[in-house]
């Protein structure tokens, strides 16, 4: 059983079909008695809800602490400006501004300024959501429309990660912050790419990623067979393996354009889910062996 087990399945590129992967796992893995549990970490355009439609039994507000300036008692000493990496807060001769969707929340403008000056107000930056689909597990974050602070919304979406189960997490696409900051503290990556010169290139920077946060990982190529086998040759080269290959089925994109699972309007495809389960139950106990 993979309990206490988290996994995260991510792409170098959008529109590889990760939320795909990572919710028909979550539902083949869970009818096979496993408890399972589904967080959106793609925080910025959650689909995951389309295919589990999950029923919600609680949201929260998600806040960052930004600064709030008391110009009766600041001086314009300019401290606060000389210390803010991102420009968030700067001193244009006796008038303070402060913008804060730059704001990283360090708190540093507050600590430098000398009279006191500057207090904290929270900036609601987004919401989450949580529930169950069936007996999956479901958490989701959505990022407010204008708001740039992903990293933050999906650290906290992670707190909500249970140790008793097997956690999926559905990482935004690429390889940017909010990518490290979702695979991060994992125990598995899964690798969501397609056989063409785009996927390649984008799963090359994937790679070079979770290698360099020395993340175990294993490669799932989607719609396999409408390209060519460049990605299979790059994966035997670097010795990566490939524990899926769903073919390129238009009755897998009816199904998804839909909001469908493909497990249940495709069961034959249950099989292939099951394999990877397979996989990540040995790859865990390959992991607990080295611990």
């Amino acid at each position: 059983m993979l309990n206490e087990f988290v996994i995260a399945v991510a792409s170098g590129k959008g529109g590889t079909g990760k939320t795909t992967i990572a919710t028909n796992l979550a539902q083949v893995v869970c009818g096979s008695g496993q408890k399972v549990q589904y967080l959106d970490c793609d925080v910025e355009e959650p689909n995951g809800h389309l295919f589990l439609k999950p029923q919600i039994s609680g949201s929260r507000d998600v806040t960052v602490d930004v600064p709030q300036v008391d110009l009766e008692k600041c001086t314009a000493c300019g401290k606060c400006g000389e210390i803010c990496q991102y420009s968030a807060i700067v001193c244009i001769k006796e008038h303070v501004l402060t913008f804060e969707q730059l704001c990283h929340s360090c708190g540093g403008c507050r600590r430098v300024c000398p009279v006191n000056a500057i207090k904290t107000k929270p900036l609601k930056i987004g919401e989450i959501e949580s529930g169950k689909a069936g007996d999956v597990g479901f958490v989701s974050g959505r990022l407010r429309i204008g708001h740039v602070r992903t990293p933050a919304l999906i650290k906290e979406v992670k707190k909500y990660i249970k140790r008793d189960c097997l956690a999926i997490v559905d990482v935004p696409p690429g390889t940017s912050c909010p990518v490290v900051e979702a695979v991060k503290g994992t125990d598995f990556v899964l690798l969501v790419t397609e056989p063409t010169p785009f996927g390649l290139n984008d799963l090359k920077l994937a790679v070079g990623l979770v290698r360099e946060m020395a993340l175990p990982f294993a490669i799932v190529i989607n719609r396999y067979g409408i390209g060519d086998n460049e990605v299979e040759k790059y994966c035997e080269a670097e010795n990566i393996e490939i524990v899926l290959k769903l073919r390129d089925d238009r009755r897998i994109a009816e199904a998804c354009s839909s909001g469908k699972m493909m497990v249940d309007e495709l069961p034959e495809y249950k099989s292939h889910f099951s394999g990877v389960y397979e996989y990540l139950d040995r790859a865990k106990a390959r992991l607990d062996g080295k611990r």
